[in-house]
């Protein structure tokens, strides 16, 4: 992906521990990208983030890798880059809502490194990355794009992007008031039916993020395409490596399909596959699909 020098958000924020101070601009730097998927971490083992699982829809729980305790000031590059496709997705949903007669809000970016205080609660960096409805935040471990590639084999830059596409796409599920919708069903059923409406909310977002895929393949930076060979391959073996059955069975050996909080591998795929094929809000209703399995 290109994206040096490209334009960055103002709406990111950079945090150490519970402290916080607006970053702007971020200065250049070479390298690898930034990103957050709220996907590996939701159903491993013990623990929660209090109120992001009323938020989120789920229990978000710590995945067993270790996370180093590195000073942010070691991650410029990823730091650039994750502003950088941030810009992309304000200039992608701001045009999108105008053309539905909507108005969008921008959603910030918040980098942090081991802990972060959240309107959703508070986080380690082994939560990994995670939306807040609460304080319309994208929450983003700066550690987390290395452990994306040595733990799940999603390497590239491309792959972080999908990520920050994914959760930016809870924040468009949360202002088309989706999210609201599904929260109003949480004390209504049971938490096996639950956790087959969060999946088809992951797999929403999902979708959301191959549209803007879609969207990005077709836009130009001095001259250049921004998309690059084997962007999408990238994102889409991101999508596999955190598919639901696929990080079971690597942690514990087995796959328990009730406990399903995000979709299957091919799941995944197949709505990011389908939304860079589309490129519409209209071919994205996950909750009405009858087939999760074969929406490509």
């Amino acid at each position: 992906m290109r994206w040096r020098g490209g334009r960055q958000s103002s709406n990111v924020e950079e945090r150490s521990g519970s402290s916080g101070r607006s970053i702007g601009k971020i200065a250049s730097g070479g390298g690898i990208g930034v990103f957050l998927i709220a996907v590996v971490v939701f159903f491993l083992s013990g623990g929660d983030l209090g109120t992001v699982m009323d938020s989120l829809g789920g229990d978000i729980t710590p995945a067993t890798y270790e996370t180093e305790n590195v000073s942010s000031k070691e991650y410029t590059d990823e730091k650039e880059f994750a502003a950088v496709v941030f810009a992309h997705l304000e200039d992608y949903w701001n045009e999108e809502f105008d053309k539905r007669g909507q108005s969008y809000q921008n959603p910030k970016l918040v980098l942090f490194t081991d802990s972060v205080d959240s309107a959703c609660g508070q986080a380690s960096a082994q939560i990994g990355p995670f939306y807040c409805p609460a304080d319309q935040n994208v929450y983003l471990d700066l550690s987390f794009a290395n452990e994306l590639s040595s733990s799940y084999g999603a390497t590239g830059d491309y792959a972080m992007a999908y990520v920050i596409a994914h959760e930016v796409g809870h924040h468009v599920q949360n202002q088309l008031g989706i999210t609201d919708q599904l929260n109003a069903l949480r004390k209504r059923v049971s938490e096996t039916e639950y956790n087959q409406y969060s999946v088809r909310l992951e797999l929403q977002a999902d979708y959301l993020a191959g549209c803007f895929s879609k969207y990005l393949a077709e836009q130009t930076y001095q001259g250049q395409p921004i998309l690059e060979a084997g962007d999408i391959a990238e994102a889409i073996t991101a999508a596999n490596a955190i598919g639901d059955d696929t990080l079971q069975k690597e942690y514990q050996g087995y796959v328990v399909p009730d406990s399903f909080t995000h979709g299957t591998s091919q799941q995944r795929t197949s709505w990011f596959k389908r939304g860079y094929k589309y490129g519409d809000l209209e071919h994205g209703d996950t909750f009405n699909e009858k087939d999760l399995d074969l929406a490509a």
